[in-house]
């Protein structure tokens, strides 16, 4: 009753602020969440109200290069991992087994599964789903009577929870889909034994100690599908508690990257339950210092090629592709959790200018460490210039392990959070992308908003509203930080509203079917200079990044041959089928840049060709946008010892070379890459 009396009041506030005769338009910072979304399942008391609400997978249908990318996964690697992988072999896998014995009962199948079930629900692909289910069901079949389910790990006898923190999320994506009754009654169960856990014997192991926040994440999910039972709440608690304390001021628990990546939100998780601010501002301080000391680099990641260490920070040190879509991931948590339009840039930045590049272009094979500054990509160990030791640069669909199986979930998620419900009732275009999404709003009225766009490499968003009958609504749209003249038009007209960097546009009328809205965020070119790593710079035109064009020979190896240690897989597994690529550099990459330091915009010039028939635009044949620019190469910056690209040189250089002009691309499409320059000195 008390939802329902507060949607009504939501109901009778947005149409007494409506009629077919008046809008409004205006400028904020946050909804407002005072107000309960009726059409949702939110956040209940004593939690705090999320900001946006995450709608069920399927509601969001990808169109253009994302709904490309998903079909190259779908045809690639994440669809086909099942005949190359032994950790996905059925034959006595512990995941299949309802007593939990069996090989192979870790992290690699809910990895895989986390992202291979979403797709198959965006998709609307039977095989995947039906595929998917044989993996759900079992471990849904699994629980004992005391509540546990899945694979008996046991580390120094205490049990291992991180694999069953994953399947956690697989089943709440499944419930979303399916409302499979036996879900929530099966995670009650579990969190039930989890809760008889003696503390001695609770989230001890290293990886399951850092990642506690994913099993809190979980929690709460049911808390709000449930009866809100508090005991769910204590036990919370009880997961906070027993997790390392990413709440240190000026230190992490450890510096591995993908616990960074994925951890550091967890403050910010339990913030919901606590409504301290110092619980939320702990994750923007972990994020803030890892960047500071290991971040001043292009692309929103950081160097941590397995961990980060001290002195190791230039821009040629790189990120697992497990870092960069657990990152995409608590970036797009705490879009809802925070409302702050930052994690959504932040989240576009790691999309657009990072993940691309770990994946071959036909996504039929990944690497494990991708860099900014990346100018050979081979089957040699690196080490120590690299902090593991292998071949960790190589393409490779056999090899890699945990990102092999992880890389499923990137985008996937991404496609989830392109809207998101909000308090009152309305819907918010977070992330920007060709798409159709189904959605209630006002007094559950569904609706479907068409989104047609080639951005990021333009700088225009349509939407176009179709409803069955008028409907008033909030229709939010996110501002970026970069975007200092953002306009927004509808059916034609001009808003005379100014919008600030950073913020939303808050679109409050009585919408009809065929309404048009359009968002353009004028794209301005930006050299970033890095203090912190050698006065380097990089360039930006809007959320992209750009980086030095070098010539890409991709030269095929045996996948078996070539991977890494620790990877293992079926011995049907046909590597001319799936091979591997070293990319070697087949044109120069050692450049300094050269351009007007006090009005560069007038250094560079932006060229434009036709969007690609075949709507993939992060490759070095089909980017549609490139830049034109001067710069000279530098003899003494070489590959060094370690067969690495060597050390940026300090800032500002002389080069006796002569002038050139040289090409820029997107740096998601460059997989050899220089992102980071030398300056040139004028």
């Amino acid at each position: 009753m008390y939802k329902t009396f507060f949607s009504l009041i939501t109901a009778i506030l947005v149409l007494s602020a409506c009629s077919s005769n008046h809008e409004e338009i205006t400028n904020v910072d946050r909804p407002d969440t005072a107000i309960i979304n009726s059409n949702y399942v939110v956040n209940k008391k004593p939690l705090k109200a999320l900001n946006f609400i995450k709608l069920p997978v399927g509601s969001i249908q990808p169109k253009g290069w994302l709904k490309k990318y998903l079909s190259l996964q779908q045809e690639g690697l994440t669809g086909h991992l099942g005949e190359i992988s032994a950790w996905l072999a059925k034959e006595n896998n512990a995941w299949l087994s309802k007593d939990g014995t069996g090989d192979h009962g870790w992290e690699e199948v809910p990895y895989w599964l986390k992202g291979y079930a979403n797709l198959g629900y965006i998709l609307n692909d039977k095989k995947i789903i039906d595929e998917s289910k044989v993996w759900l069901n079992a471990a849904l079949e699994s629980q004992r009577e005391d509540g546990y389910f899945g694979p008996e790990v046991l580390k120094n006898g205490k049990p291992d929870l991180w694999g069953n923190m994953i399947m956690l999320w697989c089943l709440q994506s499944y419930y979303e889909y399916s409302k499979d009754e036996r879900v929530l009654p099966f995670m009650e169960k579990y969190f039930a034994w989890q809760n008889q856990l003696p503390d001695s014997l609770l989230l001890k192991d290293y990886w399951e100690n850092s990642r506690g926040g994913d099993n809190l994440y979980s929690i709460y999910w049911l808390y709000n599908r449930t009866e809100g039972k508090e005991w769910l709440l204590d036990l919370a608690n009880k997961i906070h508690k027993n997790t390392a304390d990413w709440r240190q001021p000026n230190n992490l628990p450890n510096w591995h990257n993908v616990n960074i990546a994925q951890c550091f939100r967890e403050p910010a998780t339990y913030y919901l339950q606590t409504g301290n601010k110092a619980d939320l501002e702990a994750t923007y301080n972990d994020f803030r210092l890892i960047r500071a000391k290991y971040g001043n680099v292009p692309g929103g990641m950081f160097g941590a090629d397995e961990n980060a260490r001290e002195g190791y920070t230039d821009p040629r040190q790189g990120v697992e592709t497990c870092g960069m879509v657990e990152q995409m991931a608590s970036d797009e948590i705490l879009m809802g959790i925070t409302g702050d339009p930052f994690w959504a840039d932040h989240a576009e930045d790691v999309a657009f200018n990072t993940y691309p590049a770990a994946v071959m272009p036909d996504f039929k094979a990944l690497r494990y460490i991708t860099s900014p500054n990346m100018s050979i990509s081979d089957s040699k160990n690196h080490h120590p210039g690299i902090d593991n030791n292998g071949p960790f640069l190589m393409m490779n669909p056999f090899s890699s392990r945990c990102c092999q199986h992880n890389h499923a979930q990137g985008w996937p998620y991404y496609a989830e959070h392109l809207f998101m419900a909000t308090p009152d009732n309305g819907v918010a275009a977070l992330l920007y992308s060709e798409a159709s999404i189904h959605v209630k709003v006002a007094n559950g009225q569904e609706i479907t908003i068409d989104a047609t766009t080639h951005y990021p490499f333009e700088d225009k968003i349509d939407f176009t509203i179709h409803t069955k009958d008028e409907v008033a609504f909030p229709y939010y749209l996110r501002i970026p930080t970069w975007s200092e003249t953002a306009k927004v038009m509808i059916n034609g007209e001009e808003s005379k509203e100014t919008f600030k960097p950073g913020s939303y546009a808050k679109i409050v009328r009585n919408w009809k079917d065929g309404d048009r809205v359009t968002l353009i965020l004028p794209m301005k070119m930006k050299v970033n200079t890095w203090e912190k790593n050698k006065n380097s710079v990089s360039l930006n035109h809007g959320p992209l990044t750009y980086s030095l064009k070098i010539k890409e020979n991709f030269v095929k190896k045996d996948s078996k041959a070539s991977a890494i240690g620790d990877s293992k897989w079926q011995e049907t597994a046909d590597p001319d089928k799936w091979p591997s690529f070293e990319i070697l550099p087949a044109s120069p990459w050692n450049y300094g840049l050269l351009f007007d330091q006090h009005k560069p915009e007038d250094s560079f010039k932006i060229e434009r060709k036709e969007w690609p028939k075949d709507d993939f635009p992060f490759s070095q044949e089909n980017v549609p946008v490139s830049i034109k620019a001067k710069g000279k190469r530098l003899p003494e910056w070489k590959i060094d010892q370690y067969g690495l690209t060597g050390v940026l040189p300090q800032s500002p250089v002389t080069s006796a070379s002569p002038e050139e002009e040289i090409t820029l691309i997107p740096m998601g499409a460059a997989r050899l890459r220089i992102a980071a320059f030398p300056v040139l000195n004028n």
